[in-house]
């Protein structure tokens, strides 16, 4: 039976990991508090005490306006931590599947986002994630990234449980509708990386995960609204009249090709899947 690490197991992909967790594998999983990844000897402490076969990090600094100030513990957690889990994962002959994201591209493009297109982050968050990306590759050579976009979840803090709270409270609320991307639920993602370790040798490289359908934030917005029935009314907005200290992509569609045919995935429709999240709550 494989041992299988899994970080950040307290965030919304750890979350659902843990609610799926299934299989030939026996499952060990750490939240932030049981193993900060900006601490190397505890990460030391876990793999020796685990050898694990796979490690999943799904940890990551995820706050990206914050990361526009807080630069040095954004690149601890997205960067040094990940060259260090390679460099472990190295030491113990173990797979290191890595989670990353869609703000590794500057969101100017108007086809979806293949793995090797050129890589521009406009913020300090997606260049702490890119640097994770390429670091984790310079220490190690068996190591699947999978960048993914607009992940929500049951768990944790994400943009549809903030709507489904802003919309039972308030009459009118206003959403960005200029930014477009494909949405990820984050048991998807986790069903998707369950799959990929249950190959006898996963092909290591980068691949994009997100579920099938591109819309904006307002659609997506407006479709929460639809599902729970409120009667709050949702008022488009530009980008420029949603300023944040951090730059978003506008266009944010991941290609998914290379995982659907390297590992046989179907990434289920954007809405059906919103459904079943909601159905939770």
């Amino acid at each position: 039976m494989k041992r299988v690490l899994v970080t950040g197991a307290g965030g919304q992909l750890g979350s659902e990991l843990r609610d799926l967790a299934r299989g030939p594998f026996e499952f060990f999983f750490f939240d932030r508090a049981a193993l900060p990844l900006d601490e190397p000897d505890k990460l030391h402490e876990a793999f020796s005490k685990i050898r694990p076969h796979i490690c999943i990090n799904a940890a990551a600094y995820t706050a990206v306006d914050k990361a526009e100030t807080e630069r040095e513990q954004a690149f601890a957690i997205n960067a040094t931590a990940v060259r260090d889990l390679a460099l472990l994962c190295k030491l113990h002959n173990a797979l290191l599947v890595h989670v990353s994201t869609d703000y590794v591209f500057n969101g100017s493009g108007v086809e979806p986002y293949k793995e090797d297109d050129p890589v521009d982050p406009l913020g300090w968050y997606g260049s702490s994630k890119l640097l994770g990306e390429r670091v984790s590759f310079e220490a190690y050579d068996n190591v699947i990234v999978i960048r993914t976009s607009w992940v929500y979840s049951y768990y944790g803090k994400n943009f549809v449980k903030t709507m489904i709270r802003l919309l039972r409270e308030k009459e009118s609320i206003g959403v960005v509708a200029d930014q477009v991307g494909r949405p990820t639920y984050a048991a998807d993602l986790a069903e998707a990386i369950l799959r990929i370790i249950s190959f006898d040798a996963p092909a290591p490289g980068i691949y994009h995960y997100a579920d099938a359908g591109v819309i904006s934030w307002y659609d997506l917005a407006s479709a929460v609204r639809e599902e729970i029935g409120a009667a709050c009314i949702i008022r488009p907005l530009t980008t420029a009249e949603y300023p944040t200290p951090a730059k978003r992509p506008a266009y944010s569609v991941l290609d998914t090709t290379r995982i659907e045919k390297t590992f046989g995935l179907t990434p289920p429709d954007w809405r059906e899947s919103l459904r079943r999240c909601l159905a939770r709550f």
